[in-house]
């Protein structure tokens, strides 16, 4: 039988385990990225193993979220990151070079090697023909100490592209298609690899933007083919020493297969508030825009803003239309100023951000109270733009230009001035300047280098093997496609302190319930039980962290969105499933649960809840009396190797003992 691309770099990268589907595999690592958000804490873990130097070939730390330096919190953790990668054999791209995954793609991806980043987006290198996946902090900081990346084998999912895109129409769509057909937990578990002969119809920023938002699938990464267009795309970024080809053979076999038909495709957007409310552009016409947001690692290739300052050129954004552009590295913003599209940008009345990630992680040009707002990003979770009532559609760059024009929701196939990037001057080769990277400290001078830690860096929480026994309080109860977003918020009040669990826990659940972080720490300690594909969105450990630091012990759901689920594990959290869903109906919020033989249930692979609720008679001493009223199976998706992380508590306990 043959081999699609990813089971050909698995086999490659394969350290443990067995190639078949649900099994757990252990990979080798070629390359791993952090951003500052969740950078501060992965370097803290690396430091704690006491490994003087990245075992990597390239480890890549940049600063793209955290960039609103209103107070010493941000610009102390950049330093201090700054200094941990200098020391240690990792590269630093600064703040205002860029957006992690635009930039690494530009200048460090290359195809077949295996990647793992700390942002849940990192499988953008995809489009280049990696492997590359989003992880928890934790297992970046193994990697990089040469530590395998564990995962369950994937299973495949193809999706057969033919035609080619016609005017309007963008990569965006496609994405967009894949996720009205498939749901946001529709590639959980699986791997969506590109194929067929559209394929080669779509440039590798186009296929960057198709990968980055399969993340939104639920997927542990998508990958497309590397062939003669990532070929001259390398070359262009002179690198052409790293391409080589990959293809699926013949006769791969898939566990699901779909179709996109790139010609009969049209522009479509994402509505309020997941990535998979899908409708026709054409049937929102009638929406009034307040504000578009064109950037984010989904949509800020040098292709993606040529095609906007195209469209605005010599053209005025409606008066009611607020309009923000973020070029998503240094070199696609040079290269906008160096052919005059900059100029056609600001003229037609947008104001420019710097290179990071910005407005997509609620950091700055949060929308109106209610407002509606186009964006070219990859998520619109209620409260992510920084605005609780904000009502974000997700389109393609097509879409917001021409919608920032009229005023209003606009299809750009139907109506409104066409992209055509010919009017600019673009070179043939992209403009390489490296100034905003800077490479490690040799290890010579390593040894004597000073890491700086500012008074806002605590260390992660104190982590505890897993009791036999748990008695607790379920302190929530959520429902389904509850994300990393409503669990730990982002937003220019909040990510300052990521690397401040204390601080950080006040705002556990905000967007949920206002009053869950003072309920947990009294209840300590407590449960959650949440709904289907809890944990989707972000891979930012702090989702487990601070759930930890409050007391939590175990999260019971009815399915785990897997980064989440690994996020846990590393924490010391028990993730537990309903094994019959029904039983969630039974549990309320308040009940007591009793887990007991934890250990045995641990082998295995089930528990055993019993459900005590208060009762209305009142005890001698004033306290309320616990009746039990059900008993419920529980059973957990878990490694060997994870169950014997949960007892000695988390991952960097059991990778000391190890």
């Amino acid at each position: 039988m043959g081999k699609t691309i990813a089971q050909k770099i698995i086999e490659e990268h394969l350290l443990s385990g067995e190639m078949e589907k649900g099994s757990e595999i252990g990979l080798r690592i070629d390359q791993t990225l952090t951003q500052d958000a969740t950078g501060t804490m992965a370097y803290l873990e690396f430091e704690s193993m006491g490994i003087p130097r990245v075992k990597t070939e390239r480890s890549v730390a940049y600063i793209d979220h955290n960039t609103l330096q209103s107070g010493f919190m941000n610009a102390d953790d950049h330093r201090y990151i700054q200094t941990v990668a200098a020391k240690h054999g990792i590269w630093y791209s600064r703040p205002g070079n860029g957006i992690c995954h635009q930039v690494h793609y530009e200048r460090f991806g290359v195809p077949g090697k295996t990647l793992i980043g700390s942002d849940s987006h990192t499988p953008t290198g995809g489009g280049l023909g990696m492997l590359a996946m989003g992880a928890g902090g934790m297992d970046v900081a193994v990697a990089m100490g040469g530590g395998a990346y564990y995962i369950p084998m994937p299973g495949m999912i193809k999706v057969e592209l033919t035609g080619r895109l016609t005017d309007g129409v963008s990569a965006k769509d496609v994405i967009l298609d894949v996720l009205r057909q498939l749901s946001v937990k529709g590639g959980v578990g699986y791997i969506v690899e590109y194929a067929g002969p559209g394929v080669e119809t779509l440039s590798v920023p186009e296929r960057c933007t198709i990968t980055n938002m399969g993340a939104e699938l639920g997927a542990t990464t998508s990958i497309f083919p590397s062939d003669a267009t990532t070929k001259a795309f390398l070359e262009a970024q002179d690198r052409g020493a790293d391409w080589k080809p990959l293809a699926s053979d013949p006769d791969a076999e898939y566990d699901k297969v779909i179709s996109v038909d790139l010609t009969a495709l049209r522009p479509l957007a994402a509505c309020p508030h997941s990535p998979d409310n899908v409708k026709p552009a054409s049937e929102l016409k009638d929406i009034k825009v307040d504000q578009v947001c064109i950037g984010s690692c989904t949509n800020s290739s040098l292709a993606d803003m040529l095609k906007v300052a195209s469209m605005l050129r010599g053209r005025k954004i409606a008066d009611s239309v607020s309009l923000s552009i973020s070029p998503g590295s240094r070199q696609v913003f040079s290269m906008l100023a160096e052919c005059g599209a900059l100029t056609d940008l600001i003229d037609a009345g947008a104001r420019v951000l710097e290179c990071a990630c910005g407005p997509c992680i609620g950091m700055g040009f949060s929308p109106s109270s209610a407002g509606v707002s186009l964006r070219t990003f990859n998520r619109n979770f209620l409260g992510r733009s920084g605005t609780k009532d904000g009502q974000v559609y997700l389109v393609s760059p097509e879409t917001a230009a021409a919608s920032a024009l009229t005023g209003y929701f606009t299809d750009p196939a139907e109506s409104g001035p066409k992209a055509d990037v010919s009017i600019y001057d673009v070179p043939e080769k992209f403009r390489i300047n490296d100034s905003g990277i800077i490479a490690p400290l040799d290890e010579e001078a390593a040894k004597d280098a000073e890491v700086i830690k500012g008074p806002n860096i605590k260390p992660f929480p104190e982590t505890e093997p897993l009791a036999d026994k748990v008695d607790a309080q379920v302190v929530l109860k959520t429902g389904d496609n509850i994300t990393t977003d409503h669990i730990m918020p982002a937003g220019s009040k909040i990510l300052p302190y990521r690397s401040n669990i204390p601080y950080l826990s006040q705002f556990c659940f905000e967007v949920v319930d206002p009053e869950f972080p003072e309920r947990a720490k009294a209840s300590a300690p407590g449960i959650i039980v949440g709904g289907e594909n809890y944990g989707q969105g972000s891979s930012r450990e702090h989702a487990a962290l601070v759930p930890l630091a409050l007391g939590i012990k175990a999260v019971i759901a009815k399915s785990f969105a897997r980064i989440h689920a690994a996020n846990l594990v590393n924490a010391g959290i028990l993730p537990l499933i309903f094994e019959s869903e029904a039983d969630y109906d039974l549990v309320q919020q308040g009940d007591a649960l009793m887990l007991e033989d934890i250990h045995k249930g641990l082998k295995e692979n089930r528990l055993i809840a019993k459900i005590m609720r208060r009762t209305e008679y009142g005890l001698a001493d004033g306290s309320a009396a616990l009746t039990e009223v059900a008993e419920i199976p529980l059973t957990m998706q878990l490694a060997d190797r994870q169950k014997a992380m949960l007892l000695a508590g988390g991952l960097l306990k059991y990778t000391a003992g190890h």
